[in-house]
């Protein structure tokens, strides 16, 4: 499928954006607690940390690189099992070179995106419930763990609903209640209200926290499909906060068509 100029441009603005304030907030800080080699770098392939329960620490701060699932999410993905509406939306989206895409108007971004985007993320992990902080938009993200169940009539939201549980090393994320406003990518894979999500976080080693993501939304895909992507570890830096509202002009400059 074939990628419009227009996406990549974006998705390099926002690179741009984004990463010239983070390197500058508490620049060189040594994050506490890492592996380091003999000139005192972060040994990214030590092993994976664990906690005293032995599970895998997922804590820290992660990026995954590079532009190629922000802008298609199924990158990777032979034949993406569109329904005929969603696949003419998807055409449609790419057509008109992403002008209705809901962040060119500061809207959240949704799921899979937010795991894609070219700002870092930041997993906290507490009794009950992992908290994942994004600093694209600066949203957050509750993944209870405490036994809860999904909601059964959720109040549909842009970031939905999550629970979460261990499996062996794995750590296994379930997420639904979504609007259905959001793409899943700068492409425009659309999403509906019945979107389900299922994640696997696999913490590799020290430095690479494995995320396969099955997509479930029977409205728009004939089957589930999963992607897999690989987020790096971000040391001896801080998430800094990102508010899309503020002096955003690019409303008055989409081309479309």
């Amino acid at each position: 499928m074939k990628i419009w100029q227009s996406s990549i441009w974006r998705s390099l603005i926002w690179g741009a954006v984004l990463a010239v304030p983070a390197s500058s907030q508490w620049l060189n800080y040594p994050t506490a607690g890492i592996p380091r080699t003999k000139d005192g770098k972060p040994d990214l392939s030590a092993p994976t940390p664990r906690k005293p329960d032995g599970k895998p620490d997922l804590s820290g701060i992660w990026l995954v690189p590079g532009l190629k699932y922000l802008i298609n999410v199924a990158a990777d993905v032979k034949d993406v099992p569109f329904q005929p509406w969603a696949r003419a939306e998807y055409l449609q989206r790419i057509d008109t070179r992403g002008k209705d895409d809901p962040n060119n108007f500061c809207l959240p971004s949704g799921y899979p995106e937010k795991i894609a985007v070219t700002s870092p993320w930041k997993i906290l992990e507490t009794p009950g419930v992992t908290v994942i902080l994004y600093e694209s938009r600066t949203i957050f993200r509750q993944i209870f763990t405490d036994g809860r169940t999904l909601p059964e009539d959720p109040n549909p939201s842009w970031q939905g609903y999550s629970i979460g549980h261990w499996e062996g090393d794995d750590f296994i994320v379930e997420s639904a209640g979504f609007n259905g406003k959001a793409w899943m990518d700068t492409n425009g894979h659309p999403t509906t209200d019945a979107l389900h999500l299922l994640e696997r976080y696999h913490r590799q080693d020290m430095g690479h926290l494995e995320v396969t993501i099955t997509i479930d939304d029977p409205k728009a895909y004939t089957k589930p499909w999963t992607v897999h992507e690989v987020a790096e570890l971000q040391p001896d830096t801080e998430l800094i906060e990102y508010i899309c509202e503020e002096n955003n002009r690019d409303v008055g400059h989409f081309v479309g068509k």
